[in-house]
């Protein structure tokens, strides 16, 4: 059997979705596209392992079940039991995904949960049948398709099914462009301790996983600690998924709903604290636990206004910043009106900057994100500020530098080196990024909005008003002249009355 090539793979995953079109709605094929292909992964490995025991020791015990595979696959459990299957496909897949979740509990806990290949409205057993079949062309196993080429490819159909999503796909996918600029500003080190609390897809820590492994090779990129938490159970699937399909199945990804009830906690009952946090957040959610967060047993309001009530953007905030311990970093992506509402909100944005946490201030282009329009910013926190930046914001306006899309925009890889180059000077650049002291965002009443620190709308050019006026006179005296020569000239012909 051929090993595939990237572009292969990709298209090949891809075809997978026609097979659903018209059946189910087009925001679930992810999940059952991602949970069949992480099932082949499985038995596919799991057959490559066995018969390389059974040919290095020659002997059959070593390579059944007991075996310390990865992930165990029972016979019964097997790609080609489900292939072998003809009727109740559907149910057959339903009751191998529970085996498998039992017998590879905790690791696979909940991974399968939301899947119910057994509704025959929504897949007759032709339309499984179908699914099977093309699944059952190649082989996955790692002879044929390494870790980071599935891993690729997954993340290529995250990015494909957000598309296809519409408003919906924001909910899982945050441009890979925009995560590289929060990394790369953040810088991960060897060691440290990474959490998302809103990671939809684990995209950020994939991120900090190959910046890390770029940098400084794959070794020390393994010692990174990966945390995050994901409250929709089919995002939080995808994300473990994510995790396993590139080798890190030490990453923490954990279920829940981060501010009414984080899963993250210390041995002293508090929050656990992180090196770095980073997070694009749902946007401005009206229905949330408030309640549960203003009586908070965390203390995450301390110090700190209680955000409003139909608005959950600073709860993000206050959770973050709870979160990041004493040589702490944050990056954050947020709408633009967190840099400007009043009431509260602009309370506790006082009271942010007050405390000096807050490094850079981004904003970044519009139609960046999937499902929404708005332009929004990213925030960089830190709990240690070095002395040259203390009782300081740097502000970058990034709006302009962008490639536009049909759709949707995107940035491009001068886009994000300007960026990137802009935060590390750490000095002013005129039209794009200042350096702007706390004590002048105080006299701004603590309005953090970008146009009021950076101008970056191009000079007009100076227009001499006399002198139009000088030309214009100029002309009107030609065109006279040039009228009284076309009379003249009517005359001569004898063409006037």
């Amino acid at each position: 059997m051929d090993k595939l090539t990237l572009p292969q793979l990709e298209q090949f995953l891809w075809k997978s979705a026609d097979i659903l079109r018209g059946k189910i709605d087009s925001s679930d094929y992810k999940k059952y596209i991602f949970g069949l292909l992480f099932y082949k992964r499985m038995s596919d490995v799991w057959d490559e392992e066995y018969k390389n025991i059974l040919k290095e020791f020659g002997k059959e015990e070593l390579a059944k079940e007991d075996y310390n595979h990865r992930f165990q696959v029972p016979g019964n459990c097997k790609w080609q039991v489900v292939q072998e299957t003809s009727q109740n496909i559907g149910q057959k897949l339903n009751e191998i995904f529970d085996i498998l979740t039992n017998v590879n509990s905790p690791k696979l806990d909940k991974i399968f949960d939301d899947l119910d290949f057994a509704n025959k409205d929504r897949f007759p057993n032709e339309t499984t049948q179908r699914l099977i079949n093309h699944f059952s062309q190649y082989n996955f196993g790692n002879t044929y398709i390494s870790s980071d080429l599935l891993g690729d490819a997954y993340e290529y159909l995250i990015k494909q099914f957000a598309a296809d999503a519409g408003k919906k796909g924001g909910e899982f996918y945050t441009p890979r462009e925009v995560e590289r600029v929060i990394i790369q500003i953040v810088k991960p080190h060897q060691k440290d301790h990474i959490y998302d609390p809103a990671v939809g897809s684990g995209g950020f820590l994939l991120e900090a996983y190959h910046y890390l492994r770029e940098k400084a090779g794959e070794q020390v990129a393994n010692t990174l600690y990966l945390y995050g938490q994901e409250l929709n159970i089919s995002t939080f699937a995808i994300a473990k998924i994510n995790m396993f399909l590139h080798g890190l199945d030490s990453a923490d990804i954990r279920r829940g709903d981060t501010l009414a009830k984080p899963q993250f906690i210390a041995n002293n009952g508090n929050l656990q604290k992180f090196d770095i946090v980073v997070a694009n957040p749902p946007y401005s959610i009206k229905d949330w636990e408030f309640g549960i967060f203003k009586n908070d047993k965390f203390s995450r309001t301390a110090g700190y206004d209680q955000p409003p009530q139909k608005n959950a953007d600073y709860a993000f905030v206050l959770h973050i910043i709870k979160s990041m311990n004493t040589n702490g970093r944050a990056g954050i992506v947020l709408p633009h009106g967190v840099l400007f509402r009043g009431g509260s909100e602009g309370r506790i944005r006082e009271q942010i900057i007050k405390k000096d946490l807050i490094d850079a201030i981004i904003a970044l282009p519009s139609k960046l994100f999937y499902g929404t329009g708005i332009p929004a910013a990213i925030w960089i926190l830190n709990n240690n500020k070095p002395e040259h930046k203390k009782g300081k914001i740097l502000i970058i306006d990034a709006e302009k530098d962008f490639l536009e899309g049909k759709n949707q925009n995107s940035l491009r890889s001068q886009d994000i080196e300007k960026i990137i180059n802009a935060y590390d000077g750490y000095k002013n650049i005129e039209k794009y990024a200042r350096v702007v002291n706390i004590k002048e965002v105080e006299e701004n009443d603590y309005n953090l909005n970008v146009r009021r620190y950076i101008d970056s709308n191009e000079e007009q050019e100076h227009i001499d008003v006399k002198q139009v006026w000088k030309e214009l006179q100029t002309l009107e005296k030609e065109r006279e002249e040039i009228n009284k020569k076309v009379a003249g000239f009517i005359r001569e012909l004898g063409y006037e009355k």
